[in-house]
């Protein structure tokens, strides 16, 4: 891959040295001569990463021969070939055991089926967290996030398998299966990615589909291990859902003809189910330690009805642009959109809205060895914007009052809900301190509310107790440092402090140890 990049770069300065667009007095027919090549180069740079993926599968295919010819080679050698040879001065021969090993596979290496043009290689990733905390309600109180620490103890974050690879000359294909526990010890499966994407579409277009990660700021197109931190944000976590944004669906990319990186797409995917929990999926929240549940905005989820029409999917935009500020500053920027049906209320035409900014900033300077050192920021900013439906409390129609419905003070009745419109939004910012190689410092700040909306004014209560503001969308706040180590590139340990403080609630201090470790391949992560 380095050497790819390299002789990229070698290429487009010679096209640069060249270039007419260096000489000051360049004609008219020099300046059409710029134009050209700089469609060249953005097309180039289209056709980069597939030409590496190419180069990448052609060359493990000749390793395999290779090592195949010289294995068959050694086995037919007399076993005296080698007598004589000062062991200092000998090189492995390829009929020893160890050699062989070491030439077929080494850790670097993939766990690969397959060979040539079709292949898939195996990946394994495990994280474990073990700490606690002075909350009571760790799971889905301090922590938000599907694959946050849920308990005190230990948690088993993830098991992460990955399948990733060339499925034929046009296609490549993407699979990541989750193992985890909740806090209860019970057993998770999830099915994270699992998508068919090509390689070579023309006019710089390039088509995924099937279960996908929505294309929506950073964080979220991101499995847990690739997190610089042991939790999710607040913003993301709250606003997207625990797990999230992904579905079954399609996203179609387009990397735009300009002199710099630039990419605009759109997904297209179902609304409905838990992780897509801003729009069509059922959630509630314990209220003041109560074992009643109550939903979002108050209201129950009566619109779960799947896909019946355009109109029932969720549909996600997004641009991304990225500039090289200096030789060693590399800058991206991008802004996301959500819009689908929510399931509040019983009228079924209820609407959600979200929006996102994100930035990347990251120094490196080029004296760096093995990535290091480097200083990185990354923040994101999110606004949801969520009707709700209006909602009658009295479930049964007997006009009384039962046991787990909303009263209205004012009548002692079930509350009558009417429709509007809530507004939240937060955002995160971090930074990161490779001081030295293996060694990463890190400080990150989060900040979430929520407009206060007519049903928390309303004098609501629930069997006799006033609910007041809406646990889920009052504001809070988190500051969480944190210390990396890499032993090497197939582990990590993660220690990470989090000073949580949540309106009416108070404040907590948490402690989290994190341990990771790689078997396989895995597959780049995005920049």
């Amino acid at each position: 891959m380095k050497l790819s990049r390299w002789i990229f770069g070698l290429m487009v300065g010679m096209a640069t040295v060249n270039s007419p667009a260096s000489d000051a007095g360049a004609s008219e027919s020099d300046a059409g001569q710029i134009r050209q090549l700089r469609e060249a180069l953005v097309q180039l740079q289209a056709n980069f990463e597939r030409v590496v993926r190419e180069q990448q599968a052609q060359i493990e295919s000749l390793k395999q021969q290779l090592a195949a010819l010289q294995a068959a080679a050694s086995s037919a050698a007399p076993p005296d070939a080698t007598a004589g040879t000062a062991p200092e001065a000998a090189t492995p021969s390829a009929s020893s055991p160890a050699a062989v090993s070491d030439r077929r596979w080494s850790p670097t290496d993939p766990i690969r089926f397959g060979r040539g043009s079709a292949y898939a290689d195996l990946g394994l990733v495990a994280t474990v967290a073990a700490g606690g905390s002075t909350a009571r309600d760790i799971e889905g109180g301090t922590q938000l996030g599907g694959h946050d620490p849920n308990q005190r103890g230990f948690t088993l974050q993830g098991v992460e398998m990955s399948l990733q690879g060339a499925v034929d000359p046009y296609f490549r294909g993407n699979v990541n299966l989750l193992f985890g526990l909740d806090g209860d010890g019970d057993s998770l499966l999830e099915v994270e990615e699992a998508w068919l994407e090509t390689v070579s579409l023309p006019g710089n277009l390039q088509l995924r589909a099937g279960q996908l990660l929505t294309d929506f700021g950073r964080i979220n197109t991101q499995h847990p291990h690739q997190w610089a931190f042991v939790d999710s944000p607040l913003a993301v976590a709250r606003l997207l859902g625990p797990d999230g944004l992904r579905n079954p669906g399609a996203r179609l990319g387009w990397l735009l003809p300009l002199p710099f990186f630039a990419e605009l797409s759109l997904s297209v995917q179902n609304s409905h189910g838990e992780t897509a929990a801003p729009f069509r999926a059922g959630g509630g929240h314990h209220h003041g330690g109560e074992a009643e549940e109550l939903p979002f905005g108050f209201r129950h989820a009566d619109n779960d009805r799947g896909v019946r029409g355009v109109d029932d999917l969720l549909f996600a935009p997004r641009l991304a642009v990225s500039f090289d500020l200096t030789e060693s500053q590399t800058l991206l920027l991008g802004a996301s959109a959500a819009f689908g049906p929510n399931n509040s209320g019983a009228d079924g035409d209820t609407r959600t809205q979200i929006f996102g900014l994100d930035a990347y900033w990251k120094w490196k300077p080029a004296r760096a060895h093995g990535g290091f050192p480097f200083v990185s920021w990354q923040a994101e900013a999110l606004l949801r914007r969520y009707e709700l439906g209006a909602v009658d409390w009295d479930e049964n129609g007997n006009g009384a009052l039962d046991e787990g419905e909303v009263e209205d003070a004012a009548t002692g009745l079930p509350a009558v809900l009417g429709r509007e419109t809530v507004t939240d939004w937060g955002f995160y910012t971090q930074w990161l301190y490779g001081f030295r190689k293996g060694w990463v410092a890190g400080v990150r700040f989060d900040f979430v509310t929520g407009e206060r909306a007519d049903y928390e004014r309303g004098g609501l209560l629930l069997n006799g107790e006033p609910l007041g503001r809406d646990p889920l969308r009052h504001r809070r706040w988190r500051v969480s440092p944190n210390l990396t180590w890499y032993p090497t590139e197939f582990s990590k340990l993660r220690l990470q402090y989090n000073y949580d403080d949540r309106r009416d609630i108070g404040v907590d201090h948490s402690v989290w140890l994190q341990a990771e470790f790689v078997l396989g391949a895995h597959a780049a992560h995005k920049f």
